[in-house]
C-alpha cells in the first residue's frame, strides 16, 4: 500500500531536515563526544529508513514533487521524488551510515589524539544534508545551494588534523571547486537570461523553443561545472591530489559519493534539456578518455589510496558512456553502475584505512604479506576488488555487460569504439587490483623495498586473534570490530547487488525510462499549470 500523498510531501525534505537538525545538535554537545556520535548514528540510521520508504513510494506510484514553503511552481523552492533521486538517496544514505560507523570505531580505538572530533560530527551531517539537497533539488538554484553546502563541509573534513599536507591539498581542493562554482554561477546567470527560469521542469520545456546553437552554449557552461565536480577527463586532475590526504573515513565518503553528485546532475539535467541525446558525441568521447587516462594513471601508482583515486576517475567513464548514448539501455546501465560503483569504491578505500591503521603505511614499497596476518583484511579487500575488476558474477560484471549491449545496441561507430574502450579498462583494472593483491597481501614482506622501514616502526603489522591495552601496545593489535563491520557490511551491500540484480536492475530501468520520456517529471512538477 502506498503511502499517503500528504505524508510524502512531509517525508521529502527529511533527508535534508534530519542531518541538519542533528548538526545542531551535535554542536550543542561539543564537549560530550560520545553524545555525539550516538545522535549522528541515530540521525543518519533515521536518514537511511526514510530515504528506503522514499525508493518504495517513487518505485510504487512514479514522480512526486513537493513545493516548499507555499511559493508557486515554478517560482519556489521544489523538491523532487522519482526513481533516479530516491535511489542515489538511498545508496548515499548507506554509505553515509557505515563510513559513520568506522569513523566512530577509529575514534573509539584510536581515542582521536590528533583529530578535533568535536568538529568531524557537525560537518559529517551537514556534508549528509549538501548531498540530499543536490540529489533531491528540483531548480538549478537549490543545485548549487547543495554544491556549496558540500564545498564548505568539505573544506573542514579534509583539512582535519591541520597537517601541512592536508592543508595544501583541501586549499587546492577548494580553488578547483570554487572555479567550478563560479563556472555554475555564470551558468545560472545564463539560462536565466536565455529562459527566464531556473525550474527544472519548466527549463526542460522552454529549452526547446531555443535556437540549437545556444542550447549547446548553456548546456557546455554547465556541463564544465558538472565535470569538474565529477572529475570527468581532463577536468580530473585535482582528484588524486586532495583524496588521498585526507583521514580515511573522509577519503571513502569523499571516494564514494561526491563524483557521484556531480555525476548525478550531469545526466539529470542533459536527459531533461537534451532528450534527442544532441550532446552524446561530446559525453561519449570524454567518456571515453576518463576511462583511459584514469586507468593508465592507476597503472603507475605506488600508493594504493592514489592508485583507487585513479580508478575512481576512470569509472566514472563507465557512467558518462552510458549517459552519452542516451537510450533508455544506457542510461539503465549508467544508473546502475553509479550505485555499484558508490557502494564497492566506498569500501575498497574503508579496507585501505584499515591497512594503514594496522600497517603503518599504505605503499606497496613498505607493505607485504598481509593475507597471511590477516585473511579477515584479505577477504575484506579481494571481494571489492574482483568487483571493481568485473569478474562475474559481481555486479561490476553485470553493470559492464549492461553499458556493453546497450554500446552495441547504439550500433554506432564511436559506440563500437566505447566498447572497446570499456572492455581494455577493465582488464587494465583487473590488473591494477592483482598488482595490489599481489604486492601487499601474497608478497612477504620482507621481499618489500622498503618493507624494512614499516617492520621497525610496527614489529607485528596485523594481527587477529590477541589484542593489547592501547597504553601499552608497540603493535596496532587487533583488527577495530568498529572498523572491520561496516566495512564487511558495504560488502555485503555490494555484494546484493549480484543476488537481487534482477529487481534493482528493473527499478534501474524504470528510473531510465522516465529520464527519457520526461513527462512524469515535468507532470509531477508542473501539474496542468500554464507553462
Amino acid at each position: 500500500m502506498s503511502l499517503p500523498h500528504e505524508l510524502l510531501a512531509g517525508l521529502a525534505p527529511l533527508p535534508m531536515l534530519v542531518p541538519l537538525l542533528a548538526a545542531a545538535a551535535t554542536l550543542v554537545f561539543g564537549r560530550r563526544p560520545h553524545t555525539q556520535r550516538l545522535l549522528a548514528l541515530v540521525a543518519l540510521g533515521i536518514l537511511v529508513t526514510v530515504c528506503g520508504l522514499l525508493l518504495y513510494t517513487a518505485d510504487r506510484d512514479g514522480t512526486t514533487a513537493v513545493q516548499v514553503g507555499g511559493w508557486e511552481t515554478p517560482i519556489g523552492i521544489t523538491i523532487v521524488v522519482d526513481r533516479l533521486s530516491a535511489a542515489m538517496l538511498v545508496v548515499s544514505s548507506i554509505v553515509l551510515l557505515a563510513v559513520a560507523v568506522y569513523g566512530a570505531g577509529q575514534n573509539i580505538r584510536d581515542r582521536a589524539a590528533r583529530q578535533p572530533t568535536s568538529i568531524f560530527w557537525p560537518t559529517y551531517l551537514v556534508l549528509s544534508a549538501g548531498v540530499s539537497m543536490a540529489f533531491l533539488a528540483g531548480d538549478l538554484f537549490n543545485l548549487f545551494v547543495g554544491f556549496e553546502i558540500l564545498l564548505v563541509a568539505s573544506f573542514v573534513l579534509l583539512t582535519l588534523g591541520a597537517t601541512a599536507e592536508r592543508i595544501r591539498a583541501g586549499v587546492a581542493y577548494v580553488m578547483v571547486s570554487m572555479v567550478s562554482s563560479l563556472i555554475f554561477l555564470i551558468g545560472l546567470a545564463v539560462v536565466y537570461g536565455a529562459t527566464g527560469t531556473l525550474n527544472l521542469a519548466h527549463l526542460a520545456l522552454r529549452m526547446s523553443t531555443l535556437p540549437d546553437g545556444v542550447r549547446y552554449a548553456v548546456y557546455a557552461v554547465l556541463l564544465v561545472a558538472f565535470g569538474i565536480k565529477a572529475a570527468v577527463f581532463p577536468l580530473s586532475n585535482w582528484l588524486p591530489a586532495s583524496y588521498p590526504t585526507a583521514p580515511a573515513p573522509v577519503t571513502a565518503v569523499f571516494a564514494g559519493l561526491l563524483t557521484k553528485v556531480g555525476v548525478y546532475a550531469i545526466i539529470r539535467t542533459y536527459t531533461l534539456l537534451f532528450p534527442d541525446g544532441g550532446f552524446g558525441a561530446v559525453l561519449l568521447i570524454t567518456g571515453l578518455l576518463t576511462m583511459l587516462i584514469g586507468a593508465l594513471g592507476a597503472l603507475a601508482q605506488n600508493d594504493i589510496r592514489r592508485l583507487l583515486s585513479f580508478t575512481l576517475v576512470s569509472h566514472i567513464g563507465y557512467m558518462m558512456f552510458g549517459v552519452g548514448l542516451a537510450g533508455v539501455a544506457g542510461l539503465s546501465g549508467a544508473v546502475y553502475y553509479v550505485v555499484h560503483h558508490i557502494l564497492v569504491q566506498t569500501a575498497l578505500f574503508l579496507v585501505v584505512g584499515i591497512i594503514e591503521r594496522q600497517a603503518g603505511s599504505a605503499s606497496l614499497r613498505r607493505v607485504g604479506g598481509l593475507a597471511v596476518a590477516s585473511p579477515v583484511l584479505a577477504l575484506l579487500f579481494l571481494v571489492p576488488a574482483l568487483n571493481l575488476g568485473g569478474i562475474p558474477p559481481f555486479s561490476g560484471f553485470i553493470g559492464k555487460v549492461a553499458l556493453l549491449q546497450a554500446g552495441a545496441q547504439n550500433g554506432s561507430v564511436l559506440a563500437w569504439v566505447l566498447v572497446g574502450g570499456s572492455v581494455l579498462t577493465s582488464l587494465l583494472t583487473l590488473y591494477v587490483m592483482a598488482r595490489v593483491w599481489s604486492k601487499a597481501f601474497w608478497r612477504p614482506r620482507e621481499q618489500a623495498p622498503e618493507g624494512h622501514l614499516a617492520a621497525a616502526a610496527l614489529p607485528s603489522l596485523v594481527e587477529d586473534s590477541t589484542d593489547v591495552l592501547y597504553d601499552e601496545r608497540v603493535d596496532p593489535g587487533r583488527l577495530p570490530a568498529l572498523m572491520v563491520l561496516p566495512t564487511a557490511a558495504l560488502v555485503a551491500v555490494g555484494l546484493s547487488l549480484t543476488v537481487w540484480a534482477g529487481p534493482i536492475l528493473g527499478i534501474a530501468d524504470r528510473a531510465a525510462a522516465d529520464l527519457r520520456d520526461r513527462s512524469p517529471y515535468i507532470g509531477a512538477v508542473l501539474g496542468g499549470e500554464p507553462r
